[in-house]
């Protein structure tokens, strides 16, 4: 198996993830009328799944307009995808869950091949 070495550290990305999860968890409990994040979770957990459902498929739509154009459609790309890794972040925090243990998991899988990775999987 090939080993490959997880990305260093970088802290110019990693505190936009902290930053991001503090923001949403003091706008979780704000006033719904004043903080979009607050009226995600004030329309609950199917609300923040219908948005993050809405987010992939608008990711996978711009995917496929950036496989063959231009700047643009490369850039529509980058903000759909933000944007269905803004909606993700809510929902891990709506459930109580950190973002951190996310991204230990994806450090955890380096070196591992993708197959191997997925066989080992075990699915209740």
């Amino acid at each position: 198996m090939t080993t490959t070495p997880a990305p260093a550290s970088n802290p110019a990305t990693d505190t936009v993830l902290d930053a991001l999860a503090d923001v949403l968890k003091q706008r979780r409990h704000a006033d719904a009328d004043d903080s979009y994040v607050a009226a995600l979770h004030h329309k609950g957990l199917n609300k923040i799944l219908e948005k993050v459902g809405e987010e992939a498929t608008e990711t996978l739509l711009a995917a496929k307009d950036a496989e063959h154009g231009a700047d643009a459609e490369r850039q529509a790309l980058i903000a759909e995808t933000a944007d269905l890794w803004f909606h993700s972040l809510v929902m891990l925090s709506h459930l109580d869950l950190d973002h951190r243990p996310v991204l230990e998991e994806l450090a955890r899988r380096f070196g591992v091949s993708g197959h191997a990775e997925k066989a080992a999987r075990t699915r209740p």
